[in-house]
């Protein structure tokens, strides 16, 4: 199963040059999910490429921050005021990435608006 993550432009950007290798997310799917497609958020607002997933990391915000910061792709103080309210969080492992050579509309993708944080394709 494949879902669609709405990522701001900056980190997905950096998805797709190889200097984050996770993404962070409060909540993650109750299904099995093998790939991710990537919207990137306003002002692009399209599908730019796509990833498996390595792996899911879920424990305490500290520990996850331990094992993922040297990939993380942003700085401690994101890290703490994104998970601030939260004693777990979840890093995806990025895998295998596709950058797109035409970025793609979410309808496309049979969506008429972008998701708040995923959607099952």
């Amino acid at each position: 199963m494949n879902v669609l993550l709405s990522i701001k432009p900056e980190f997905a950007n950096k998805i797709f040059n190889g200097t984050k290798k996770y993404e962070f997310r409060k909540s993650i799917f109750k299904r099995d999910v093998d790939k991710v497609v990537v919207y990137a958020s306003s002002p692009v607002q399209r599908v730019i490429g796509e990833f498996t997933i390595a792996n899911i990391i879920c424990e305490d915000t500290e520990t996850v921050w331990q094992k993922t910061k040297k990939h993380s792709g942003i700085t401690k103080d994101f890290y703490d005021e994104y998970f601030a309210d939260k004693e777990m969080a979840f890093a995806i492992q990025i895998g295998m990435i596709t950058l797109y050579s035409n970025p793609r509309l979410l309808t496309d993708f049979g969506l008429s608006f972008a998701p708040q944080s995923f959607a099952y394709l």
